[in-house]
């Protein structure tokens, strides 16, 4: 393992550092609210410090809001849960009927889902009308993603925005949308009145991506090393075949992009939590309790223990474990804390920030399950990280800087990420979900530090 995580990191031990966050992550917040044209389209990613927007869709609309509504969780202050509020409600409904996307689990359960939660929790006012209207919202999110879907023998997926044939390992984060609108009494209604199961093609679209996206060293290419990721995955949509790896963001399809290897932690991580709520006659129609959880433990225990094997000592990524220009890192790179500003690849502060929770949900989980040592290891891991995280050369602290999380990447193969003057390789620039997975990430350890209710995505659903 090149990361050293430490040994007895606990969640009291960071209350310093969360403090310092929601100081600056409020300002910051304030500030894009008030100097950010929206009229531009949603913030994606900084340059010289402001947000700006590229992108294929209006993916990270939902990180903006829900950052102001995480801050409200964190905080109590009243102007974030209005703001969160006023901007779901004026901003967010064209993403509830969005066929077009795979980002249902990022846009609908990061604003309608936290607030919602909110209310189950008993944080603010459970109006009934406003609770219906959540919970509608969450039920339709849910049935929209659903419906793109490419069916295959071995069950199917949800397609990318790439087309019918496309697989990313990206969307897996997106089933907790179908499995909030599941455990509400949900269904999708297709043709002649077929009732599909949420449950049924969440667990099917895990164990696509399971089986396709990930890599166990069980020989199935050249390049097949355990833990290894590929962004996409192509099928034949005649015969629902699957034809090869790919990669949008990586370098290769035989490499691993970290932000992709870090949304397989996080969201295989999270689905087991969830399956573990549920009665075990809930699974028993998708091959029972011991299969599903089984395929979902071992690839996040494959993800997890690569993400630790192809970080820094820190626990910092580079942006693809497999860039070309690592080898003039020197051998030992892996060896010393990420350098972010060096010239020659850039690291991912993204990547760690999702992974953090990946790694803590993964270690409690195990904990949980009675693997104590196992546990133990991958949740001092994700501490480890978000400590690295909490401090500079990664938190912003310059008020003039509108972005929280430093040292992100977007896409560097197409070369959108700002560099600098001085620098070769893009650095020192924030984007919407490194800040709003930063966030989320400190708000769950900062209850675990207090003792109040574990978060999770599920948390908006019915006791």
């Amino acid at each position: 393992m090149s990361m050293e995580p430490e040994n007895d990191l606990q969640p009291s031990d960071l209350e310093g550092d969360l403090d310092r966050l929601n100081d600056l992550s409020g300002n910051k917040i304030l500030a894009i609210d008030k100097e950010y044209d929206e009229s531009k389209g949603s913030p994606v990613f900084t340059v010289e410090g402001k947000y700006t927007t590229r992108g294929w869709t209006e993916w990270t609309q939902g990180f903006v809001h829900g950052s102001a509504i995480l801050q409200f969780d964190a905080t109590e202050d009243e102007r974030f849960l209005e703001l969160g509020r006023r901007k779901t409600v004026k901003a967010m409904a064209p993403h509830l009927t969005h066929f077009g996307v795979h980002d249902h689990g990022f846009n609908n359960v990061s604003t309608y889902g936290n607030l919602l939660r909110l209310q189950r929790e008993g944080r603010v006012p459970a109006d009934e009308w406003e609770t219906n209207f959540y919970e509608l919202a969450l039920k339709c999110s849910g049935a929209v993603q659903a419906k793109r879907w490419t069916k295959r023998k071995e069950g199917g997926y949800i397609h990318s925005f790439n087309g019918p044939h496309s697989l990313f390992v990206d969307t897996v984060r997106s089933c907790r949308s179908l499995c909030v609108a599941h455990s509400l009494g949900h269904s999708l209604m297709d043709e002649s009145d077929e009732a599909v199961s949420l449950l049924g093609r969440a667990l099917a679209h895990a164990r696509s991506t399971a089986t396709h996206n990930v890599y166990y060293g069980e020989s199935r290419d050249s390049h097949d090393v355990l833990g290894r990721v590929t962004h996409e995955a192509v099928f034949n949509v005649a015969d629902g075949t699957f034809r090869c790896p790919n990669s949008q963001q990586g370098f290769s399809a035989f490499t691993t992009w970290t932000r992709g290897l870090a949304w397989a932690m996080t969201g295989f991580a999270e689905q087991l939590e969830y399956l573990a709520t549920l009665d075990d006659f809930a699974l028993d129609p998708f091959g029972g309790r011991p299969e599903v959880t089984g395929f979902m433990e071992k690839v996040a225990r494959a993800t997890c223990d690569f993400y630790l094997e192809n970080s820094a000592v820190d626990g910092i990524p580079y942006w693809d474990t497999g860039a070309p220009a690592l080898c003039k890192l020197g051998e030992d790179y892996l060896s010393r804390p990420a350098d972010p500003f060096n010239s020659h690849e850039p690291v991912d502060s993204s990547a760690a920030a999702i992974a953090c929770q990946g790694l803590i949900r993964f270690g409690h989980y195990l904990q949980k399950q009675g693997d104590r040592e196992s546990g133990q290891r991958y949740f001092q891991a994700g501490m480890t990280i978000l400590r690295t995280l909490l401090n500079e050369p990664y938190i912003s602290t310059d008020s003039s800087h509108q972005g929280l999380l430093l040292h992100s990447v977007y896409h560097h193969p197409n070369g959108w990420d700002h560099v600098p003057k001085g620098q070769k390789v893009p650095c020192g620039e924030s984007s919407m979900w490194g800040d709003y997975h930063l966030r989320e990430a400190a708000l769950l350890v900062q209850r675990l530090a207090r003792n109040e209710p574990y978060l999770t995505f599920f948390g908006c659903l019915p006791a």
